[in-house]
């Protein structure tokens, strides 16, 4: 996430090999690990990730995991072992993630020059393109496990979800870079700051019990195997509110998705009470999304895989499309200490999943 966390690749060289991951070759990825202690094939594929680069390895008896490299000055050492904390105190309460491994000498990180590297167990499965009223409730049931096993152990390190880490630090980015086209600038920072002050006083009004969340739980990263589900990429692990974790995996406005958070918490209230004033947080948190999304575009857009995937951004087109979406999201902010000015608020065309998920492929 942007915002508190340390992110230099601004600063560096950006044809740094390091930072856009050139000096991972299979080969280096399979000395990497072989370094570590693990006995490899020569087998290595490169799985889908923007932000990191990720390998499925095949170990000498044949079995396969998965080697993840994170990209330099994103997460420092104790921030990431943070997360892996996460990963293994859920694991202990067989919450179904894919665990990290450890390498033989009981570490979860390594260090390959400057960039540092885990290991993972294999899961196997396919991102549900939707979820049934019954899945959705199954992922209810498994978020307020891992919210129960995400209160018991604070995460000083990792990012704090906030109008100042997801929104105020952004457009501070943004302005030194002139990344705004001068003709937009004025409407995208006046729209953008009024949400942030204004998710300032909901957040204040809530006052949820931020605890460790997943941060990033859209459907991409959840695993439907044989109807058990499973969940990845905890990269984005964050201390947020609960609401977080529910309306990633249903975005939607119209009341097929009212209907299946509905499902989602009756599912999630198994195990855990839900405090259903966090609902109001939902479009703080769209808006958030957005402002962060577009600025984690720029910053990494150095790398070469970025303009050749998204290749309308920085366009006039682009920014046209973001600043009238964030007018709509203040409307929409605004309505919530009005119920019935939401409903004339809520925009006629619905946002898509590449509105949201930087990681989301189109079939």
């Amino acid at each position: 996430m942007l915002g508190s966390m340390p992110d230099d690749s601004t600063t560096r060289d950006p044809a740094s090999r390091d930072d856009l991951f050139l000096s991972l070759t299979p080969e280096r990825v399979l000395d990497a690990v072989e370094a570590a202690g693990l006995q490899t094939n020569p087998v290595c594929y490169p799985l889908n990730s923007f932000e990191n680069r990720v390998y499925e390895v095949e170990l000498e008896d044949r079995t396969r995991i998965i080697a993840k490299f994170y990209r330099p000055g994103r997460w420092n050492a104790e921030q990431i072992r943070e997360e892996h904390r996460f990963l293994e105190d859920l694991t202990d309460e067989e919450v179904p993630v894919c665990p990290v491994r450890r390498f033989p000498d009981g570490t979860t990180l390594k260090q390959q020059g400057k960039i540092y590297y885990s290991l993972a167990e294999r899961r196997g499965g396919r991102a549900p393109d939707e979820l049934s009223d019954d899945a959705a409730e199954r992922l209810g049931m498994l978020v307020g496990r891992m919210h129960n096993v995400g209160v018991r152990r604070p995460a000083p390190h990792r990012v704090v979800m906030s109008a100042d880490t997801f929104i105020r630090d952004n457009l501070a980015w943004l302005r030194q870079h002139d990344t705004v086209p001068e003709h937009l600038r004025e409407r995208y920072f006046a729209a953008a700051e009024e949400i942030a002050e204004r998710t300032d006083r909901l957040f204040a009004e809530v006052d949820p019990d931020l605890h460790r969340v997943h941060g990033d739980l859209h459907l991409g990263n959840v695993l439907d195997r044989d109807g058990a589900l499973n969940v990845l990429d905890f990269d984005d692990m964050a201390t947020g509110p609960a609401v977080q974790d529910l309306w990633l995996s249903m975005p939607g406005r119209d009341s097929y998705a009212v209907r299946q958070r509905e499902a989602f918490l009756e599912g999630y209230e198994r195990f855990r009470l839900f405090d259903r004033t966090q609902l109001r947080l939902i479009e703080p948190l769209r808006a958030m999304r957005l402002v962060h999304y577009a600025t984690w575009l720029a910053r990494r857009w150095h790398d070469p895989i970025f303009p050749a995937t998204w290749t309308d951004f920085g366009t006039d087109a682009y920014w046209e499309a973001e600043v009238d979406t964030l007018e709509e999201q203040v409307a929409l902010i605004r309505a919530e200490e009005d119920p019935v000015a939401a409903r004339r608020a809520e925009p006629e065309e619905e946002l898509s999943n590449k509105d949201y998920f930087w990681d989301w492929e189109e079939d």
